[in-house]
């Protein structure tokens, strides 16, 4: 195919999505209680230089509990990808960033966060590269199928297109611009969920996002859970279950895991206290203040 444009974003990882399919087809299939404290799931499965993902929408569902274990064990140099509020800037904060492939940080109705800004702008964060909120889900879904890339039309001709690493190039059956995703293949997924089984299988009341799509685009996929129930309970409502356990690497249950994120059906986000983010973020001293307090000066979420 001739390719006509591309973006000046670089990879983050390599597109090796053969090598991925073979390691996915070397997980055990094997129902095994997989039940683990997030000390244990993080201190096991996510190690320095990874490349990771967080799947939520703004701060529902967000995997608070293991992004706060990952700073208490100061996992470093992280390639961090998807989108994100309060994870991110989180671990941003924590100084625990190297590169971003994301397509959405920020503080919804507060704004852009203050914590980014100085990352990036510092050079701390030596790589961020842009997509869409539907491309960053293509992609995962290129992954999840097991393909290289997937043909969208939607970022021609953006500003988004030119900060990304896609490239736009001519269809070999119309002969038209065609923009190719290239597929994103994580070391370690976190997603938070509703419930689970101790095997890992995963439900999720209420909007799913990229969920089904990240934890087959994971090389290790970490599942925390508000609550763990029994295999039977799982199985009568399978039509819930967006996460087999055979993709599932570990299950934590973390009651309010997603907190100060909310949770649908469950629990409103803690505005009080992403205020208070929002105001300590603004500088390095409230920063460090802020992560004394909730997340250095704790054992553990709960």
């Amino acid at each position: 195919m001739k390719v006509l444009d591309e973006g000046i974003g670089k990879l983050i990882q390599p597109v090796d999505i053969d090598a991925f399919r073979k390691s996915n087809r070397s997980k055990p299939k094997q129902l095994i209680d997989k039940r683990m404290s997030e000390a244990e799931a993080v201190e096991r499965f996510i190690h320095d230089g990874d490349y990771v993902g967080t799947e939520l929408y703004g701060t529902v569902r967000c995997p608070m509990s293991l992004v706060n274990e990952i700073v208490r064990q100061g996992v470093k140099d992280l390639r961090m990808a998807g989108q994100g509020v309060t994870e991110l800037d989180t671990l941003l904060a924590a100084k625990l960033v190297k590169a971003l492939d994301i397509t959405y940080i920020a503080l919804e109705v507060y704004g852009v966060s203050s914590v980014l800004r100085r990352e990036v702008e510092s050079g701390r964060v030596e790589t961020c590269v842009e997509w869409s909120n539907g491309a960053i889900a293509e992609r995962f879904k290129a992954a999840a199928m097991g393909v290289p890339f997937l043909p969208i039309r939607s970022m021609l001709g953006t500003d988004t297109f030119k900060y990304s690493a896609a490239k736009a190039v001519e269809c070999p059956f119309t002969g038209e611009p065609i923009c190719l995703l290239p597929a994103l293949i994580l070391d370690v997924g976190l997603i938070h969920v509703h419930r689970a089984d101790m095997y890992g299988n995963a439900q999720i009341d209420g909007i799913g996002g990229f969920a089904a799509e990240m934890a087959r685009a994971s090389k290790r996929l970490i599942v925390s859970a508000e609550e763990i129930i029994s295999n039977d309970e799982i199985r009568e409502t399978p039509g819930k279950t967006v996460i087999p356990y055979f993709l599932v690497d570990a299950v934590v249950e973390a009651p309010f895991g997603s907190h100060p994120g909310e949770m649908c059906y469950a629990y409103e986000r803690d505005e009080p206290l992403i205020k208070d983010w929002v105001e300590a973020s603004k500088t390095e001293d409230g920063v460090k203040a802020y992560l004394d307090k909730y997340i250095y000066g704790t054992k553990d979420h709960q």
